[in-house]
């Protein structure tokens, strides 16, 4: 669901983008979705990776390496 937002900025720098956005054949809109998705996503990989620093930092095979077939084995 698309929620509308209100921003303001420089007349001037608006105009630029959009003819910058009109000149790659898309929106300024759009371009910023796409801005916002890219920011969001910079969290979530940050947050992915602090779990499994903080993972592997709780857990540890000992130094042992399991081969594929290891890892699958049914108990």
């Amino acid at each position: 669901m698309l929620k509308n937002i209100t921003f303001a900025a420089d007349e001037a720098l608006i105009d630029e983008a959009r003819e910058a956005a009109r000149a790659e054949n898309t929106t300024l809109n759009e371009q910023f979705r796409q801005w916002l998705e890219a920011y969001a996503r910079k969290r979530r990989v940050q947050r992915v990776r602090e779990t499994v620093t903080t993972l592997q930092s709780r857990y540890t095979t000992g130094g042992e390496r399991w081969t594929r077939e290891e890892m699958n084995e049914r108990h």
